[in-house]
């Protein structure tokens, strides 16, 4: 589309996959997908990710393979990007979720890719390129992340040197006007520094608050840059940042109509199963009565190195309006403190997941939150494993579960789309006779015991799932529904013409969020405040 004329174009690009759009001056764009796999274009395996570019005004089928070809190396996921001047190509490849190759390709001089990067054991990525540097960002041999120069032309990783160096609190960054902003990631908590391109440290950010700020990015010659913030209770409001004196003042606030002034939220550290202090952050409203008696959503992820930082949520704060506890767990296998927070929820240590998520529903129940008979646990993709795996564990413990596009056969997730480039964090059946019977251990499927009272379950789903096919969740609710015992119903909710989650039209999202709720109420004998 022409921005400003609105004129719809005639370029159409058609089954791009795992892919954004990363644009080379006004010229063209890169894009990544597959070749189309043999077999259901939903569930067959795709393997080998290719990087195109498209130049605007001709056709798809005239565009370039850039990476990914016969004589290139070969991963499941590629993606390219230019840096701000467009002299750099920067192409990162990789097979799994965790680590990457990092390639550049000088598009000025039209020079060869160069590989940046011995191995796939550590995650990389190029800021910027800046006066014939090359800044990057990467956690090899630092946990944390740190921020490494590099000269453009000769930029492997044996000439790196440290401009921010590692610490230890998780690193992010983002760059604008001139400038790089450091976020780094306490106790699950947002704290933002700002440096020079060279690594002279400028400020702290003073942020509204406790909680989650992002944003800080821009152009080199903007004069202004703009971050939201946001956390359990606060509605996500946007404000205008001066670089150069570091103020900052609010630009536009959110149109949420919740009352925030009622929510409350506070964060919590309890004890695993192994003696592990996680963190947890529980939200209500305020008054609230501990009695045991609050109905309760447990909610986590724990995998991917992703972390669960906090950031408001109108449905959830509709939950707490309406008399509920929302309670966020940060669990191992996340990444909210680093690699070895990571790590050690990975493969044969998945289990302290669990554990981890088990320990939580515990302590709300022991510091009278809520009860069994109030509790439901719910959780998405790798969350929907947990739920799974929690359920089949300890099914007293909870009176719903709420597994959602779950990854819920672990013997076959591999055989599936690009499920194989899960395999750094769960390990794969094909692997080895030990990983083959630790998945077997705690794969929710092959779990599910004969005459067992598992709670009350909602599975949920949608027909199109491309990421973490739906058979997962059929399979699941199958074995649920001829072996539960007792009076707790376990259905499936089947989204049609709908995807993992991400794009879900609004009006579906809302129908989802209040099938759920009613299902919690309703089998928690509560009665809402609405």
């Amino acid at each position: 589309m022409d921005a400003e004329s609105g004129e719809l174009l005639g370029d159409k690009i058609e089954n791009v996959k795992f892919s954004g759009i990363e644009w080379r001056g006004s010229e063209g764009f890169y894009y990544s997908t597959y070749d189309k796999p043999e077999g259901s274009e939903l569930s067959a395996r795709t393997e080998h990710h290719k990087l195109y570019f498209h130049r605007l005004g001709t056709a798809l089928q005239d565009d370039e393979c850039v990476f990914g070809n016969e004589t290139d190396p070969q991963f499941r996921y590629v993606g390219g990007y230019t840096t701000e001047d467009d002299r750099y190509l920067v192409i990162s490849g990789a097979n799994a979720t965790s680590g990457n190759m990092l390639y550049v390709q000088d598009l000025q001089m039209g020079t060869e890719c160069i590989c940046l990067t011995h191995d796939d054991s550590a995650d990389s990525d190029v800021v910027d390129h800046i006066d014939g540097k090359l800044l990057i960002y990467t956690n090899l041999d630092a946990p944390m992340g740190r921020i490494v120069s590099a000269n453009a032309q000769t930029p492997t990783q044996d000439g790196w040197v440290d401009v921010i160096p590692e610490t230890e609190h998780e690193l992010s960054f983002t760059t604008g006007a001139g400038y790089l902003f450091i976020s780094y990631l306490v106790d699950v908590q947002t704290q933002v520094k700002q440096y020079r391109m060279n690594g002279e440290f400028v400020r702290d950010i003073a942020l509204p608050g406790v909680g989650m700020a992002s944003g800080f990015g821009g152009r080199k010659k903007d004069k202004n840059l703009y971050y939201s913030f946001t956390n359990y209770t606060t509605a996500s409001n946007t404000y205008l940042f001066d670089p150069e004196s570091g103020d900052a003042v609010l630009y536009r606030r959110s149109a949420c109509v919740i009352d925030s002034t009622q929510l409350e939220s506070k964060q919590v550290f309890y004890i695993s199963k192994d003696g592990t202090k996680v963190p947890m952050t529980i939200c209500y409203r305020k008054g609230i009565t501990l009695d045991g008696r609050n109905p309760t959503i447990l909610y986590g992820y724990g995998g991917f190195n992703i972390s669960l930082e906090p950031s408001f949520n109108p449905s959830v704060a509709s939950w707490i309006e309406m008399g509920g506890v929302y309670a966020v767990a940060n669990l191992r296998g996340g990444g909210e403190y680093g690699k070895a927070w990571h790590k050690a929820g990975t493969q044969q240590q998945k289990q302290n997941v669990f554990d981890d998520f088990i320990a939580a529903a515990e302590y709300l129940i022991a510091q009278q939150y809520t009860s069994s008979e109030k509790l439901a646990i719910r959780g998405g993709s790798n969350g929907g494993l947990l739920v799974g795996a929690c359920m089949t564990q300890r099914p007293e413990l909870f009176k719903v579960a709420l597994p959602a596009v779950g990854v819920l056969d672990m013997l076959r997730y591999h055989t599936f789309t690009s499920g194989e480039g899960w395999a750094y964090d769960y390990g794969t059946s094909a692997q080895s006779e030990a990983m083959f019977t630790y998945l077997l251990g705690y794969s929710p499927v092959h779990n599910v015991k004969e005459g067992e009272r598992y709670p009350s379950t909602l599975v949920t789903t949608a027909d199109h799932d491309d990421r973490v096919v739906p058979a997962h969740s059929y399979k699941f609710i199958a074995e649920l529904q001829s072996k539960q015992s007792g009076e707790n119903p376990v259905l499936i909710r089947i989204d049609v013409n709908a995807g993992h989650g991400a794009g879900m039209p609004m009006h579906k999202v809302l129908d989802l969020n209040a099938d759920v709720y009613a299902f919690c109420f309703d089998q928690m004998g509560f009665e809402p405040k609405l």
